[in-house]
């Protein structure tokens, strides 16, 4: 009888082994354990902001709460959301992605302010704490569920990401495996599992989330970061020049014939400084010689606001751009007849060019058709 009070002592003492073992591992595993999570009393720290002021890419990186509280701390980031993305049903839940019969990937949803940040940036900080040569695996997970990927809603998209993967295979020997696909059917994942770090600080983790706080290095043959800026930010005066600033924020006149863009006759469309909305396109271009630069009609009137304009003591037509509210210049019925007989003429300085070779990577590949072959 004895030996089996000495069998049921050994097992238990084996059990407890075991428990502080798995206990050691996770924190032993867990980056994030000396980092402040900000723990209960701050869980809800979601950033406010309006989704037409936001662009969104997914991405999957394995765990999809590493990679959710990573995303979370990048700088630009207004919100990170875990989910399932790329797989063959449409509303999965854990269980079912976890056996890796429907083919979902864990991803997460990245919503980014264009004016603190860009997609080439974003793509660069998750580039740092993935493996990109292995296939459905990161850190200690493995499965189909834990591929990478980065998932476009723009084909405007597609060409970005596409560079950053061409730089990023210059730091390997192995072949990139990142898929590089359209975004489908993607489900948000169950609330216990959004912000999983927060809740649980102790959890394991195979992303090192200082990464995030400890910046990029952008590859000289990737395009400079281009912000768009915002016409309610606070610091606009400041990201402007003086004369951008008056011109489109207060309604100035820069001199005639003292822009570049007057006599600039190169194919591509001319876009708000402001808020980077796209105005004019060259075709429509022509030299009014009035001393700024002129179009016979901008590439969609519903993007123009008119405004009678009696500050000279005679009523004229104001334009301006309809979501930046930036004050480009006036509209005149002295135009070229055969082309509808208006001039828009206006102020250099309230409009930035995006050159024809550009527009794919800048986000106007949806325009390249305006153009005449």
């Amino acid at each position: 009888m004895k030996y089996k009070y000495i069998i049921v002592a050994v097992i238990v003492i084996l059990a407890v082994v075991l428990v502080f073992r798995n206990v050691s591992l996770n924190k032993a595993n867990t980056p994030s354990d000396d980092l402040d999570l900000n723990k209960d009393e701050n869980i809800e720290t979601k950033k406010e902001y309006d989704e037409e002021d936001v662009e969104t890419i997914y991405l999957a990186g394995g765990c999809f709460w590493g990679v959710e509280e990573y995303m979370d701390r990048v700088e630009g980031v207004v919100d990170a959301t875990s989910g399932y993305a790329n797989g063959n049903t449409e509303d999965p839940s854990y269980e079912e992605v976890m056996t890796g019969k429907t083919r979902h990937a864990e991803t997460v949803e990245v919503k980014y302010d264009p004016t603190k940040t860009d997609l080439i940036e974003v793509l660069l900080y998750y580039f740092k704490v993935i493996d990109p040569t292995v296939v459905n695996r990161q850190g200690n997970d493995v499965g189909t569920q834990y591929r990478t990927g980065i998932y476009y809603v723009d084909d405007s998209q597609e060409e970005v990401i596409r560079k950053v993967v061409e730089t990023e295979q210059e730091k390997y020997d192995e072949k990139i495996v990142v898929e590089v696909l359209p975004l489908y059917n993607f489900a948000k994942a169950e609330e216990e599992y959004q912000e999983y770090l927060k809740k649980n600080p102790g959890a394991y983790c195979h992303v090192d989330l200082n990464e995030a706080e400890s910046g990029v290095e952008r590859d000289e043959s990737l395009p400079s970061i281009d912000l768009e800026l915002d016409s309610s930010d606070e610091n606009l005066e400041e990201k402007l020049t003086r004369e951008e600033y008056d011109v489109t924020q207060k309604g100035a006149t820069e001199r005639a014939f003292s822009h570049e863009y007057n006599d600039l006759d190169e194919k591509g469309i001319y876009v708000d400084i402001v808020s980077g909305e796209p105005l004019f396109s060259s075709q429509d271009k022509y030299d009014s010689g009035s001393g700024w630069p002129s179009f016979t009609k901008p590439i969609d009137k519903m993007r123009i606001k008119e405004n009678i304009d009696m500050d000279l003591g005679m009523e004229r037509k104001e334009i301006r751009s309809k979501d930046g509210d930036s004050h480009l210049g006036h509209v005149f019925n002295d135009g070229p007849k055969e082309e509808g007989g208006m001039r828009y003429c206006v102020n250099g300085s309230s409009l930035k060019f995006i050159p024809f070779d550009e527009m794919e990577e800048k986000g106007y590949g949806d325009l390249l058709d305006i153009f005449d072959e």
